[in-house]
C-alpha cells in the first residue's frame, strides 16, 4: 500500500503552494495543537508523580514501612526478634515504640495528640524525625526526665516553646481515696519538629520509651516494632515472607495497608487527569480530520488524474494516510521533546516565573510543599506519545477513505 510513489506524493502535499496557504496554516495549527497537548500531558503527569513521591517520602519518613506487633496489640519480647530481622536482607532498620492517644494542656489550651514513645538510639534507623527537628535534639529525650518533642503546628496552637512545661493526660485512670482520676504528668518541651505534613505536625508528640511505658502502664512491653526497608515497594512481599521466620505468632502490617486509601486516591486523580488531558490531545489530533478534508477538496482534480493513470483506491488512501501521519508524527515528536524538557526543568522554570511576575503559585504560608516537584517517568512519555500518534493515525482514516471514493469521470467532466 505504501509504495515509494505514494509516500512521495503524501510528503509533497505537506508543502503549500501559494493558493493553498490557508490549508498549510490549518496543518500548522494541527501540529501545534498536538505538540502543546502532549507537552502539557507529560508535564502535568510528571508534576503529579513528583507530588506523589514527595508525599510518600514525608509520610513514610514518620511512619514505618512495616510494623510487627503481638496479637493483643503489645510486644513483650521485641529484643528476641532482632536475630530474625538481621537475617532479612531487605530490612535495614527497626525500632520499638509505644503509641497511644492523649491530651496535652498548656494554660487554657487543650489538644488531643498521638503520643509516641521512642528509643533515641533506634529511632533514626526507621524515621526522618531527627532531620526534621527545627529546635532541640532527639537525644534530649532522656528516660526519667519526662521531656517531650512536639510538632511545630501543635506547639504553635498551644503557644509553647522549648523549655515550657505542659500537662499530658492519658485515658488510663488511677484509683485514689478521692475516686477514679485520670493519669496526669508534667512534661518539659525539649524540641520541635516540622515534617511538612499537617497530620504529623499538628497531632504527633514524641517522648522517651521508658517514660511512655510508665505513662501508659506498659513497663515491660511495647506497642510493636517499626521496620525500615531498602525499597518501600517490597513492603507487602517482605511482610509476607518475614512472618514464618519469626519465633512465634506475630501480626505484621505494611504501609500499603495503613495508607492505602490515600495513595489510591492519588492514583485515581492521576488517571482522571490523564483522561482529561488526553481529550485535549484528541481534539488536536482530530483537527487533522478537517485539515485532510480540506486537502481532499482542494486536490479532487489531482486525485482524479492519478486514478486515470492507474492508481487504485487503496493507493489514494495511502497518500492521505501518509500526509496525516506526518502531521501527527511531527506534532507528537515536538510535544514529546517539549514535555521532557519542561518536566526536567519545571523546578527551575516555575521559580523564575514567580520572580519575574512577583507571584507565588504555592505560598509557603498556605501549602507545605511550596515548590513544584517533578518526577519524569519514561513509561509515561512512551504511553502519552504512543496514544497521541495512534489518535493522529485514526484521524486520517475517514478523510483518506473519502478521497478513495472520488470518481475520475465525474471530477474531470468539466475540466
Amino acid at each position: 500500500m505504501f509504495r515509494p510513489l505514494i509516500v512521495f506524493i503524501g510528503l509533497r502535499y505537506t508543502r503549500a503552494r501559494r493558493r493553498t496557504r490557508f490549508i498549510s496554516f490549518i496543518t500548522f495549527t494541527s501540529v501545534l495543537g498536538i505538540a502543546l497537548g502532549v507537552t502539557a500531558l507529560i508535564t502535568v503527569l510528571s508534576v503529579m508523580n513528583g507530588f506523589e513521591a514527595e508525599l510518600r517520602e514525608r509520610i513514610l519518613g514518620m511512619t514505618s514501612h512495616a510494623t510487627i506487633t503481638g496479637s493483643e496489640g503489645q510486644l513483650s519480647d521485641w529484643s528476641n526478634l532482632e536475630p530474625s530481622l538481621r537475617e532479612e536482607p531487605r530490612v535495614k532498620g527497626w525500632a520499638p515504640y509505644i503509641e497511644g492517644q492523649a491530651m496535652v494542656n498548656f494554660e487554657r489550651r487543650v489538644s488531643g495528640v498521638m503520643l509516641r514513645g521512642i528509643l533515641t538510639d533506634y529511632e533514626p534507623r526507621v524515621s526522618e524525625v531527627a532531620r526534621r527537628l527545627v529546635e532541640g535534639r532527639l537525644v534530649d529525650l532522656k528516660p526519667g526526665e519526662f521531656g517531650i518533642i512536639l510538632g511545630a503546628e501543635l506547639a504553635n496552637y498551644l503557644g509553647v516553646t522549648v523549655g515550657d512545661k505542659i500537662t499530658v493526660i492519658t485515658p488510663q485512670v488511677t484509683a485514689t481515696p478521692a475516686g477514679i482520676l485520670p493519669r496526669l504528668k508534667r512534661f518539659t518541651v525539649v524540641g520541635l519538629f516540622q515534617v511538612g505534613m499537617y497530620e504529623y505536625d499538628r497531632n504527633l508528640a514524641l517522648i522517651d520509651l521508658a517514660d511512655a511505658g510508665r505513662l501508659f502502664m506498659m513497663e515491660n512491653a511495647v506497642s510493636g516494632l517499626r521496620l525500615k526497608l531498602d525499597d518501600v515497594f517490597y513492603a507487602q512481599r517482605v511482610a509476607r515472607d518475614l512472618g514464618p521466620k519469626l519465633p512465634g505468632p506475630y501480626l505484621i502490617t505494611d504501609w500499603t495497608q495503613a495508607h492505602s486509601n490515600f495513595f489510591r486516591a492519588i492514583q485515581t486523580e492521576k488517571r482522571v487527569m490523564f483522561i482529561i488531558l488526553l481529550l485535549i490531545v484528541a481534539v488536536a489530533a482530530f483537527n487533522i480530520v478537517s485539515t485532510l478534508v480540506m486537502v481532499v477538496t482542494d486536490k479532487r482534480a489531482d486525485i482524479a488524474i492519478l486514478r486515470t493513470q492507474g492508481m487504485t483506491p487503496l493507493d489514494v488512501m495511502g497518500i492521505f494516510i501518509v500526509l496525516g501521519t506526518v502531521i501527527g508524527a511531527i506534532g507528537t515528536v515536538l510535544g514529546g521533546i517539549g514535555g521532557v524538557l519542561l518536566a526536567l526543568n519545571v523546578e527551575t522554570i516555575v521559580p523564575a516565573i514567580e520572580r519575574l511576575f512577583g507571584v507565588h503559585f504555592l505560598s509557603a504560608d498556605v501549602y507545605y510543599i511550596s515548590e513544584l516537584p517533578s518526577k519524569l517517568l519514561w513509561s509515561d512519555v512512551i504511553q502519552i506519545t504512543g496514544m497521541a500518534f495512534l489518535l493522529s493515525l485514526l484521524a486520517t482514516l475517514y478523510p483518506a477513505w473519502q478521497a478513495s471514493r472520488i470518481k475520475p469521470a465525474e471530477e474531470l467532466r468539466y475540466e
